[in-house]
């Protein structure tokens, strides 16, 4: 299944640029306020600096924006398949992302502000010890409309190529007196797992 983002993400790119020329311009403003109650006499200097360099690289911001964006985005493209997910993208350099099923252990529904505003979001993948640049998620599917269908079949595709056994979810009557509280279920799981291995040794 191909799946295009919609053009709402290009939308959201800028919105999210424009929050950053906003906070930058809030930043130097508070840097002029300093300078013109610290050194008075330094503060038309300053002020051409500061501001000059704020609106320099907003501009030139703008610039890169209107011309790589679009095409970053028409390039976009997402190949739902039976055993991977597949992420086109690039302008210059093209650049095909394959994550298989069998690495992916979960996926993240997100959205921005802005992405709540335009009606649009985003499925992170996470995979087991394969984070990209420290993001903490493989790949993301970015600038989707039907993102709750997607993402809901998406987990059922994972719960299908990954069911979990009685021994790992620990569906026991001891198990299920044990509060699910992150590290002791975990401790637990661990314990469950090493006991049944035992018992395949031992018969």
């Amino acid at each position: 299944m191909e799946v295009k983002p919609c053009s709402k993400l290009l939308s959201r790119i800028h919105l999210d640029y424009l929050t950053v020329v906003v906070f930058a311009a809030i930043l130097a403003a508070i840097l002029s306020v300093i300078i013109a109650l610290a050194e008075p006499e330094k503060l038309e200097t300053a002020l051409n600096i500061i501001w000059g360099i704020t609106l320099g690289l907003s501009v030139l911001g703008w610039i890169l924006l209107a011309i790589i964006v679009p095409l970053w985005v028409k390039n976009l493209s997402y190949s739902i398949e039976e055993d991977r997910i597949t992420v086109n993208k690039g302008v210059l350099t093209k650049v095909q992302q394959n994550i298989p099923y069998r690495a992916i252990t979960d996926f993240q529904l997100h959205r921005s502000l802005w992405d709540r505003a335009l009606g649009i979001g985003s499925i992170r993948i996470q995979t087991a010890g394969q984070h990209t640049g420290g993001t903490g998620y493989e790949g993301v599917l970015s600038g989707l409309l039907d993102y709750e269908d997607l993402h809901t079949q998406l987990r059922a595709k994972l719960n299908k190529l990954h069911p979990v056994s009685d021994s790992v979810t620990g569906v026991t009557e001891k198990s299920a007196s044990i509060k699910d509280d992150g590290f002791d279920n975990v401790r637990y799981q661990i314990l469950e797992e090493l006991r049944a291995i035992r018992k395949a040794v031992e018969k």
